[in-house]
C-alpha cells in the first residue's frame, strides 16, 4: 500500500484479493460520524459519481462509519482503523478527528482518481482486502502560511486547508500581519486593511536583487472571510493559529496609524506600507495607548477564532530591532518606571502583557524563541524557528514547543543547488533532508521531550508571489514532512527514505489529480523557472544546532 503517511500497521490480505464497488454503494453512518459522512459524500461522490445514501435497516452497507473512544486505542484520540472485506469496508476512529483520518486514508486506497472533481468514464472503484491500524506521533503537525508578504486569497486558502487534511496534518498557522501587509479586517481600526493592507510595489526576488514588481499589492480577509476559514478547517479536524506580530514586523500599523510608533524619533506619518524583504527599524512605541489599542486588535481576534478550535493565539515577539527605543525619550522614561532591564527587558515587558492578557479570556500565547529572553508565564508556549537551542531551553523549563527550526523545515529554502532552482533562498533542503527530520532533539530528558507538542514547517512569501510558487516550494517536501510528524519512524539515519520514495510515485498522481504544482523529481519544469532573479542561496550542509 503506498499511503503516505505510512500508518502504523497496514496488513493486507496474502491472496491479494479485493472488495469492488458497485454503481451505488450505500453508506451507515454511526452516531457521531455525521460530518465524516458529509465530507464522503461530498469529496468521494465527485470523483466516483456515488451519492452514498444511507443504508436501510438490516442492509450491510458497503461503507460503515463508526466511533468508538472505548476501543483499544494506543495512539490517542487522533487514531483509527479500517478493515476492509469481503462486506466492504468499515472504519473506527476513536473519535470524529480519529474516523476522519481514516477516511482519507480510504481515500489514498483508492487511488489517485480518487482526487478528481468529477468521475472518468468507466472508471470502476475496489479496495484491497486489508487492516490498517494507525495513529499520530505528534498533536500538533502543522504548516505556517505566510500571507502578510504575499497575500492568498480566501480560496486558496481553503484549498491549502484541503491539501493539509489529505496529508493529516491538523494546526494552519496564519502570519496575518507583517510589515509588508496587514490582511485581518478589525472594525474598530479600519485604517488597518484600508492603508496597510496594501503596498505600492515589491521587491523581485531576495532584498539583494536590483528587480521590483511595480505593480500594487494587497488584500486581506473580512471577518466573514475568517469565519469560513475557521469553520472550513474545523470540519476538517484543523485548528488555525492566528498570529499578529508584535512589538517588531509592524511597519504596515503604524503605516496605517502613525501613533503606534515612535513618534518621538520618527516622523511616522511620512511612513508607508514596506515595499521590501528584511527586518525594519520601524517597530511599535512601548505606551499603554499601544498596547489598549492591540488589546482591541486581539478582542476581536479572539471572536473570529474561538477557543474550542484556535486555543493558542501568536503573538511573533521575533526580530525586533532596538535602535528607536533608545533613541526614544518615551522608551526609556518607560524602562526606568518599569524597572526592566533596558530595550530587551522592554520586549519581554510587551510580550508578558499580552501573555498575561489572553490567558485571562483562556487562550495561550505562542511565540517565536525570542519570547524566551526576559523569561515567560508558566502557560506560554513557544515556537523554535532559530535552530532547536530555543525550544530545548524552553522544553527544559517547563514550557511547551512546537519544533520547526530553519534551517530544517523553512519551505522558502531551495530543494536543490542546480542553477534552475528559482529565487534560490538558503540551504538545500532537500526531499530527504526533510524525511530525515527529528523534531525530539535528543539531548531532551524525557520530562523535557514530553513537552514537544509536534513540529510545522512553515512557508514564507517573501519570493513566492503566487499559488504555483507556493506550491512549487512546499511540495512534494510537505509529503515528507508529513510523515515524519505523523508516523513512528526510526532515528533519522535509519529511516528508509527508498521505501518513502518508492510510495512517492503514487503521491505524486494524487498531487497532479489535486492540481498541485510541485517541484518534479527531476527538476523545475521551464515554466517554474526564474531566470536572472537573484536569490541568496547558502552553500554548505546547515549547522543542526
Amino acid at each position: 500500500m503506498d499511503l503516505i503517511p505510512a500508518p502504523r500497521v497496514a496488513l493486507l490480505d496474502e491472496d491479494g484479493r479485493r472488495f469492488a464497488f458497485g454503481p451505488q454503494p450505500v453508506l451507515d453512518a454511526g452516531p457521531g460520524t455525521g460530518t465524516v459522512a458529509r465530507w464522503l459524500r461530498r469529496e468521494l461522490g465527485a470523483a466516483t459519481g456515488w451519492e452514498l445514501p444511507a443504508a436501510a435497516a438490516g442492509v450491510t452497507a458497503e461503507l460503515r462509519l463508526r466511533i468508538d473512544p472505548d476501543g483499544a486505542w494506543d495512539r490517542g484520540p487522533e487514531s483509527y482503523r479500517i478493515d476492509i472485506g469481503p462486506d466492504g469496508a468499515e472504519l473506527t476512529g476513536a473519535s470524529a478527528a480519529g474516523l476522519f483520518w481514516g477516511a482519507q486514508t480510504l481515500r489514498q486506497l483508492l487511488g489517485p482518481d480518487a482526487y478528481r472533481r468529477a468521475p472518468l468514464p468507466g472508471r470502476t472503484w475496489s479496495l484491497p482486502y486489508a487492516a490498517v491500524v494507525d495513529g499520530p506521533r505528534f498533536g500538533w503537525r502543522g504548516m505556517m502560511l505566510d500571507v502578510a508578504r504575499h497575500f492568498m486569497p480566501k480560496d486558496g486558502v481553503l484549498r491549502y486547508i484541503d491539501l493539509l487534511a489529505a496529508h493529516k496534518l491538523n494546526v494552519l498557522h496564519l502570519h496575518l500581519t507583517d510589515d509588508q501587509g496587514w490582511r485581518i479586517e478589525i472594525k474598530r481600526h479600519p485604517r488597518l486593511t484600508e492603508v496597510g493592507g496594501w503596498r505600492p510595489r515589491s521587491r523581485w526576488g531576495h532584498r539583494a536583487s536590483p528587480l521590483w514588481n511595480e505593480t500594487p499589492h494587497g488584500g486581506y480577509y473580512t471577518q466573514d472571510d475568517i469565519r469560513e476559514i475557521v469553520a472550513y478547517a474545523a470540519e476538517r479536524h484543523v485548528r488555525v493559529v492566528p498570529e499578529i506580530d508584535v512589538p517588531g514586523h509592524s511597519q504596515a500599523a503604524i503605516a496605517a496609524y502613525p501613533e503606534l510608533g515612535n513618534t518621538d524619533v520618527v516622523d511616522t506619518a511620512a511612513l508607508g506600507v514596506w515595499d521590501d524583504w528584511g527586518i525594519t527599524e520601524n517597530v511599535l512605541a512601548p505606551t499603554e495607548a499601544v498596547l489598549r489599542f492591540y488589546e482591541g486588535v486581539f478582542e476581536e481576534l479572539l471572536e473570529l477564532f474561538p477557543a474550542e478550535v484556535s486555543p493558542f493565539v501568536h503573538v511573533g515577539g521575533d526580530e525586533c530591532p532596538k535602535t528607536q527605543w533608545k533613541a526614544s525619550a518615551v522608551a526609556q522614561e518607560r524602562i526606568r518606571e518599569l524597572g526592566v532591564d533596558g530595550e530587551d527587558g522592554l520586549q519581554s515587558w510587551f510580550i508578558r502583557h499580552f501573555d498575561g492578557w489572553l490567558a485571562e479570556r483562556g487562550r495561550r500565547l505562542i511565540g517565536w524563541d525570542e519570547i524566551l529572553e526576559g523569561g515567560l508565564a508558566d502557560g506560554a508556549a513557544v515556537s523554535s524557528w532559530r535552530g532547536y537551542e530555543g525550544g530545548i531551553a524552553a522544553a527544559e523549563a517547563g514550557h511547551d514547543v512546537v519544533m520547526c527550526p530553519e534551517r530544517q523545515v523553512y519551505l522558502d529554502h531551495r530543494q536543490a543547488g542546480g542553477a534552475d532552482e528559482p529565487m534560490p533562498i538558503g540551504y538545500v533542503r532537500s526531499l530527504e533532508d526533510v524525511y530525515r527530520f527529528e523534531p525530539v532533539p535528543p539531548k531532551l530528558s524525557a520530562e523535557a521531550a514530553a513537552h514537544v507538542l509536534g513540529a510545522q514547517a512553515n512557508v514564507w512569501t517573501e519570493v513566492m508571489e503566487n499559488r504555483d510558487r507556493v506550491d512549487y516550494q512546499v511540495f512534494p517536501r510537505l509529503a515528507a514532512f508529513a510523515e515524519v510528524v505523523w508516523s513512528w519512524q526510526p532515528v533519522p539515519g535509519e529511516r528508509d527514505f527508498a521505501w518513502f520514495e518508492g510510495r512517492m510515485a503514487a503521491h505524486y498522481a494524487r498531487l497532479d489529480a489535486q492540481g498541485v504544482d510541485y517541484r518534479p523529481p527531476g527538476g523545475p519544469l521551464p515554466r517554474q523557472r526564474r531566470p536572472g532573479v537573484l536569490g541568496r542561496p547558502i552553500e554548505g550542509a546547515p549547522p543542526n544546532v
